[in-house]
């Protein structure tokens, strides 16, 4: 299944495909997560689904910038690229929503994976970030934190 998916190489690509099911998921594809869910990184706990972010554009948004809302969407977690290895990617699916993780984050069943995204896409996302020039926003990385 995921040498035949197609690559999304820019934010218009992946604007197109947004949803109410279209969500991105970071690990090392659709494959490999078939017949596995994710677990809480704090206990071990399996949970009943994969940890995905929502791509559905919330109303509040209004008519601002769909580029917009993918690039932080994508920004938020591209630390998981780093944190869980080789081979880990975003990847794009369709998805069935079968409850929420310990971070609040949908859990969900893959219905259709629908794209990788390419490394063109997420320098994009963080380009379209910066311009923002936001002191008080970054991604949602756990890893720096103080102990």
């Amino acid at each position: 299944m995921t040498d035949e998916l197609p690559t999304i190489t820019d934010l218009a690509e992946l604007v197109g495909l947004l949803g109410d099911d279209v969500y991105v998921r970071w690990s090392k594809g659709p494959d490999a997560d078939a017949a596995s869910t994710s677990r809480d990184s704090l206990t071990g706990v399996e949970l009943p689904g994969l940890s995905a972010s929502p791509l559905r554009v919330e109303p509040w948004w209004g008519d601002r910038s769909r580029k917009l809302w993918v690039a932080r969407r994508l920004f938020d977690y591209r630390h998981l690229r780093d944190l869980r290895g080789p081979d880990v990617r975003a990847w794009v699916l369709r998805g069935a929503e079968v409850g929420r993780g310990p971070d609040n984050e949908p859990l969900v069943r893959c219905l259709e994976a629908l794209a990788w995204v390419a490394d063109s896409a997420l320098s994009e996302c963080e380009d379209l970030v910066h311009a923002q020039h936001s002191d008080e926003w970054g991604p949602l990385d756990r890893s720096s934190s103080d102990r």
